[in-house]
């Protein structure tokens, strides 16, 4: 993402590289999309790109090698409207032990294929990827509610991944490490955990999905992919895409099988024996309900939970990079990324001048239909997060925080839709503790650095940070041992926007867990230390004499 800004306007350049039930039935078949005047409850009931994906008016969402699913038949409700988009037959938890065990039919066979020949999969699906990137983007932008520029964003991040993953699969490395003992060498050497299961949220519906399925796959593994239930045909789009590519290499769709449902299902995957790898992403307290059933079976949990995340703003930075990453990262996705700012502290002799530049900013932000050219703010996901937002603020102003721009629900727009809301308020605030995940920010003063470090620590969630400033003394010491205890810290860049070449995941009730990359492919892997004696002798380790 880049930003420019022109006099006191911002402007965002959003570059590229980056239930209704009724009763189930065993196996539906395809249904053509109805006809806009048949269906007036549908929006954009026959929008060609969904035709592009595979999507239907009615569709299947439970996939193992074939398109099964016996649960309820829910609808998409587009955010922008409050209205369905299509309807999507859900999976049960029977469904959910069919998938599995079409997976452990075939992790053996995939586990003994040498990785790059995994690899080259991968490098297929990133090329599908970008055959599709325009319509999976605007699927995104329409299902999710985030602006058309980061959805198509979303999925070039996912071919962002399937290259990286292609190369990382020549590159699985082991260690040889040196023996004691003479005539013995030791090894270090990794190999497949089996199943890994997956969990996304609604706010990432494409890319969280494919950090851990281009990872996971490449190092041996089958992957059962649990989606949202908010973006279930987003779920069904990015399957078929897997399908087409493993299908014609004459593979099982069994390894990258994936179901729409409820918790129902994420709880069986959580307490599946079967599985010993589940990765969640989504809030710390069904975070920490996930990771308290995997560790019950002494099972691996791999956990990307809230952020609540601050930016320090010094007294000698750039302001005007610092004000534009401060919008990008508390507006973008209407607030609703994990790494979307929430807290600013600012140096009490620039406050004035900060918040001057942010009140010019955001009264220029266009608000609308995320999938209209020059929007820059859509709408919240679900009326749910509406009323978080309209608590969150009732908090904070209960607390003394002064509504300086916003506060408003904008239903004139659409259900979902809120102004992005700037609060002054102090530190010292309970409301600040809390992550809410909604477009509010809020302003706080503050006079020394070393408090404003303490500050942006004294939050249970440590996601990402960063510091605007031209000191080299504040840079290493925002880096240093009691700097910021964040998993991603920044200097003179904001929050939100994390590349893929890093590992991302935070520290504290953010989860702890690291996906994507640097070495993250280690998650999803099995470590084994070998001792190999190619000598004539027994010598013990540590010199001992047995005789």
């Amino acid at each position: 993402v880049s930003t420019q800004s022109t006099g006191s306007f911002i402007m965002f350049r959003f570059a590229l590289a980056s239930p209704l039930c009724r009763a189930p039935s065993t196996i539906l078949k395809s249904q053509s999309f109805l006809p806009t005047n048949t269906n007036p409850r549908f929006v954009h009931s026959s929008p060609s790109f969904l035709k592009d994906l595979g999507l239907e008016s009615l569709n299947l969402g439970c996939y193992d090698g074939a398109w099964k699913a016996n649960g309820p038949v829910i609808e998409s409700i587009s955010p922008t409207t409050g209205k369905p988009i299509a309807s999507v037959q859900t999976a049960t938890v029977q469904d959910y032990e069919r998938v599995v065990k079409s997976a452990l039919a075939v992790k053996e066979q995939w586990a003994e294929k040498p990785a790059p020949v995994r690899g080259e999969l991968i490098r297929q699906v990133g090329e599908e990827l970008r055959k599709n990137i325009i319509p999976l983007g605007r699927l995104v932008s329409l299902e999710m509610g985030k602006i058309e520029a980061e959805g198509i964003g979303e999925v070039q991040e996912y071919i962002d991944v399937c290259d990286y993953a292609t190369g990382l699969s020549r590159m699985l490395n082991g260690k040889v490490i040196p023996s004691e003992r003479s005539d013995h060498i030791m090894l270090e050497k990794w190999s497949p955990m089996g199943l890994v299961g997956v969990i996304t949220a609604f706010n990432f519906p494409v890319a969280v999905y494919g950090w851990n399925a281009a990872l996971a796959l490449i190092c041996g593994n089958a992957v059962i992919w649990k989606g949202s239930p908010t973006t279930p045909l987003t779920t069904i789009a990015v399957t078929k895409i897997m399908a087409r590519v493993f299908e014609r290499n004459g593979y099982s769709g069994g390894l990258v099988s994936s179901l729409c449902g409820g918790a129902d299902i994420g709880e069986a995957m959580s307490g599946d024996e079967r599985v010993p790898l589940v990765s969640f992403t989504g809030s710390t307290p069904v975070g920490k309900k996930v990771a308290t059933r995997v560790a019950s079976r002494l099972g691996v949990y791999l956990l990307e939970l809230g952020g609540n995340n601050a930016t320090i703003v010094t007294e000698d930075s750039d302001l005007d990079l610092a004000v534009r990453a401060s919008v990008f990262g508390a507006v973008g996705t209407a607030g609703q990324r994990c790494t979307s700012l929430r807290r600013l502290y600012i140096q009490e002799s620039v406050y004035d001048k900060v918040v001057e530049r942010l009140l010019a900013a955001y009264k220029t932000l266009p608000i609308g239909d995320p999938l209209k050219a020059g929007t820059l703010v859509g709408p919240l996901h679900t009326q749910g997060g509406v009323k978080i937002y309209q608590d969150a603020l009732k908090e904070a102003t209960a607390q003394g925080g002064k509504i300086l721009h916003g506060g408003r629900v904008l239903p004139n727009i659409g259900p979902n839709f809120v102004e992005p809301t700037l609060v002054s308020i102090s530190g010292d605030a309970k409301v600040i503790q809390k992550e809410s995940f909604v477009p509010i920010l809020y302003l706080i003063k503050y006079r020394d650095f070393d408090d404003a470090i303490r500050q942006n620590n004294a939050v249970a969630q440590g996601l990402s940070s960063s510091v605007f400033t031209n000191k080299h003394q504040q840079v290493w010491k925002w880096l240093g041992p009691n700097g910021s205890d964040c998993g991603i810290v920044n200097v003179n860049i904001g929050t939100s926007g994390a590349e893929i070449g890093g590992a991302f995941g935070g520290n504290k009730e953010t989860g702890w867990g690291r996906e994507c990359g640097s070495d993250s492919w280690k998650a999803y892997m099995k470590r084994h230390t070998c001792t190999i004696n190619y000598g004539t002798k027994l010598p013990l380790a540590q010199g001992i004499n047995f005789g």
